[in-house]
């Protein structure tokens, strides 16, 4: 039979390893100004555009959806062409997934910093970005699958394995994430409420860490590795064991993410059993990978793309080690909340991500342009300053994170809160904070470093657009032996469309277990009588409370803890969130719990809290709101709102809409003349007072333990 020849698109690979380089230094900027934001005010440059609820979601999506997916299609478009021996089906759907990608993060960039989000963590995009994300993640999978179909190579390779099952796992928790009822171009509500909509986005939320910033890059940990340091794969039966037991557990550890909430106990107890059973794959990965390098530890001092491989791989270990310890509830009790989750979470993002990403970047670039890297020693200096980066960044924040969970439980031998004012935990961590913008200083400088190193490697070179190669074609009469018929997943190997049936169906277990129960056992949401829809004054509020941000630094879930109860009042229950569309019960304290603020402090207090926080809260690093007594509220919506809400299941009475705005209006005049009795004179139509009706409605349906709080807290 005669060889065929053919070329393989390297101008795809470059194009998305540019935007890589380019978004990735763009999104670690915005990083570094968030960190700044949490020990000096100042660094939210006194606009709405910039706060720390504005563009911390911007940081996020930028690091994930723009640094590591583009690195992601960049590995996936070069890896899987030469595993399968073929170009890639479409250089026009190759074009179209790229500029359409791009254009999303675009999007992201001047919607977020707007106030247009959803609210929902790595998900806050809304719902026409969320469909181009759905035609664009379309657009790659019919790429890649008729690059699959017309593939030279019989038998898919194990790094295909993770790319077939992170398209299909991407595109179902996209799809059941997203479903929202549009209000207007750019407004939506959430179909789920509640604890509903809690378990969803959380289902979401650990499966997107899961399948967008772990499998694609053990996929290309599979195909790089090997490649860089000239070794086969350690164990080819380990990776089927890695495989399919990694996707078939992940999905199911979603609910630790809501230990001690309000999410029925047997869902949490189903997430800490599947989380603590995970370490078992990650671990069997993080082996294969690591042993791969056997009899190669020389080339590893030498090869600096092996460095940063070492320990991505490592970092991929740590992380996959604490995940399952943080899940077990003796420990989330007392991490959950803190900064020890964002040092959990920057050891996988920078450590496995980011340095797995500079080691591609580092061996691709140089191979397609036929040139060597411009500076080794600056790619040395790159990894040691990176490193280092990491290490100023983690160990504070562990640091912190220890500090606040048991600042937060401490009691006195009198049995009262050692530090009922929640400032005097914020205030004791700043020099922590300022060690991470260190640290993330640090790894930037390294990121800038590379860039640089890879545009003088580029400059140096010609890039080579149309490799050419060469192969067997595919044997269309094949026939199997029964030897092969004995080796199941050798057979599977061959079959794509099975391969991805199956993938579907291991993925959708553990979510359709979970999340069935929920939505149709009425018993597993109960329902608190008391408990009334917003009125539309707090209905405007608490959309601005989400445009604004709040639910980054404040949650609103009080868990079952004689800390909490003592410090914000009666524990939190499922049926006082069934209105609540979406769920906004937050993951991190950098300020206090807000589910009961209603009734705690008088209107003027909030007033000027939110024009100058230090006034009422001295070293408070929350940013001002001044602008909110300046711009008036949009009431244009107001109507379409509330038939939205009716329309998700909120009773609101027929006619309601249409007394809606002279509602608002009368409860407006009525915070705005208390206001003046403080000698506070506000205009009732100002974005202010309706967001003070949504702090003083916050946790009042139900009897709660009304406490004496501190008036600096």
């Amino acid at each position: 039979m005669q060889l065929e020849k053919f070329t393989y698109d390297n101008k795809i690979v470059r194009n998305f390893g540019i935007a890589a380089v380019i978004w990735g230094i763009i999104g670690m900027i915005v990083g570094l100004l968030v960190a700044m934001q949490l020990f000096s005010p100042s660094a939210n440059l006194g606009n709405q555009y910039t706060t720390f609820g504005r563009i911390r979601p911007l940081h996020t999506n930028a690091v994930i959806f723009a640094f590591v997916g583009n690195a992601i299609f960049m590995g996936v478009y070069y890896s899987l062409q030469r595993l399968l021996k073929a170009r890639m089906f479409s250089d026009a759907l190759s074009k179209i997934h790229f500029w359409g990608w791009q254009l999303i993060i675009v999007s992201a960039v001047l919607t977020l910093p707007l106030g247009i989000t959803t609210s929902h963590e790595y998900a806050e995009l809304e719902w026409p970005i969320d469909i181009a994300i759905t035609l664009i993640w379309v657009v790659f999978g019919i790429n890649m699958f008729g690059t699959i179909i017309k593939r030279r190579e019989r038998h898919l390779y194990v790094a295909i394995w993770f790319y077939i099952a992170t398209f299909v796992t991407i595109a179902v928790l996209h799809i059941v994430n997203s479903m929202q009822l549009p209000i207007s171009f750019l407004k939506s509500y959430y179909l789920y409420a509640g604890v509903q909509d809690a378990l969803v986005q959380w289902w979401y939320g650990h499966n997107a860490v899961a399948f967008f910033l772990t499998t694609p890059y053990l996929g290309m940990m599979y195909y790089f590795l090997p490649k860089m340091a000239n070794r086969p794969v350690y164990s080819y039966k380990l990776s089927i064991l890695h495989f399919w037991s990694l996707i078939f557990i992940y999905i199911w550890a979603g609910p630790h993410h809501l230990l001690y909430t309000s999410l029925p106990g047997w869902a949490q107890s189903l997430g800490v059993a599947f989380s603590v059973m995970l370490i078992a794959p990650s671990w069997g990965g993080m082996i294969n990978g690591l042993l791969t390098l056997r009899g190669a530890w020389d080339k590893v001092r030498e090869d600096v793309t092996l460095k940063f491989m070492v320990v991505a791989i490592t970092a991929y270990g740590m992380a996959t080690f604490e995940g399952p310890m943080l899940s077990l509830k003796q420990v989330n009790g007392i991490a959950h909340f803190t900064d020890w989750i964002v040092a959990h979470v920057h050891v996988g993002a920078l450590g496995w991500n980011g340095f797995l990403t500079f080691a591609l970047l580092y061996w691709l670039i140089p191979r397609m342009y036929r040139t060597e890297l411009y500076s080794k020693k600056l790619a040395s200096f790159h990894f040691w300053i990176g490193t280092l980066g990491i290490l100023f960044y983690a160990i504070p924040m562990y640091w912190a994170g220890f500090t606040q969970g048991l600042m937060w439980k401490e009691f006195t031998q009198e049995g009262l809160l050692k530090n009922p004012n929640f400032l005097t935990t914020t205030i004791q961590i700043i020099p922590m904070h300022k060690l991470r913008s260190i640290g993330g200083t640090l790894y930037l400088i390294g990121a800038i470093a590379m860039a640089y190193n890879l545009a003088k490697t580029m400059l140096a070179g010609k890039l080579v657009a149309n490799e050419p190669a060469e192969a067997m074609p595919l044997e269309k009469d094949f026939v199997e032996t029964d030897e092969m018929d004995k080796k199941w997943h050798r057979s599977l190997e061959r079959k794509p469309i099975k391969f991805l049936v199956l993938s579907l169906i291991v993925i959708l277990i553990g979510g359709m277990v979970e999340m069935m129960p929920t939505f149709t056992i009425q018993s597993n949401i109960p329902t608190i009588t008391s408990v009334k829809p917003y009125t539309p004054l707090e209905l405007e509020g608490r959309d601005l409370y989400i445009r604004e941000g709040c639910v980054g630094c404040h949650s609103q879930t009080i868990r079952p803890f004689r800390s909490e109860t003592e410090r914000y009042g009666e524990y939190s229950k499922a049926g006082e969130f069934v209105y609540d569309h979406p769920f906004l019960w937050g993951s991190k304290r950098t300020g206090p719990d807000l589910h009961r603020i209603g009734g705690k402090y008088g209107n003027d207090w909030h007033y000027n809290h939110m024009i100058d926080p230090t006034s009422m809260s001295p070293g408070s690093i929350m940013p001002a709101y001044q602008w909110l007594a300046e711009q008036e509220l949009d009431t244009t919506q107001t109507v379409a709102k509330i038939n939205a809400m009716r329309t998700l299941g909120v009773p609101y009475k027929e006619g309601f809409e249409l007394k809606a705005n002279k509602k608002l209006a009368e409860q407006a005049e009525l915070i705005a003349a208390d206001l003046k009795t403080k000698n506070i004179t506000v205009k009732s139509n100002k974005e202010i007072i309706a967001l003070i009706a949504y702090l003083q409605r916050m946790g009042t349906d139900i009897k709660a333990n009304r406490l004496t709080i501190p008036s600096n807290q």
